[in-house]
């Protein structure tokens, strides 16, 4: 058992979830699941990353001991390897349900757009 609860205000395990949690280091951890990559390879290989947010998040994850940086190369280390298979279960997890979370999204928009109208109008 843990010495850490995350539902605790003070527990560190919060600011680790924190950092495995943003959005950027799951999918740099899920692209170094195969092997090293260098920077610009992982870069092409993330859509949508800038070179800013994909540095940060190296440097985040490199600061938390999850991956490690040599001679151009990014890998990851025995802690990194071992979130691999979490981090998996969220992309995949993210990869079957997007469709069902943007409908939602879309219905409670539409809901919220006409309450909006409906009391707009009553008055």
């Amino acid at each position: 058992m843990s010495d850490y609860d995350v539902f605790l205000a003070d527990c560190p395990a919060r600011t680790t979830l924190e950092v495995v949690g943003h959005t950027w280091s799951v999918v740099v951890v899920v692209a170094l699941g195969n092997g090293p990559l260098r920077y610009g390879e992982l870069l092409d290989r993330i859509g949508g990353i800038s070179n800013k947010m994909l540095t940060q998040t190296l440097a985040r994850l490199r600061g938390n001991g999850l991956l490690t940086s040599a001679d151009g190369w990014h890998e990851l280390t025995g802690l990194g390897r071992s979130l691999l298979a979490p981090v998996r279960a969220l992309a995949a997890w993210a990869e079957e349900h997007t469709g069902e979370l943007l409908d939602a999204r879309r219905e409670g928009q539409d809901a919220q757009a006409v309450g909006s109208r409906g009391r707009a109008g009553a008055g």
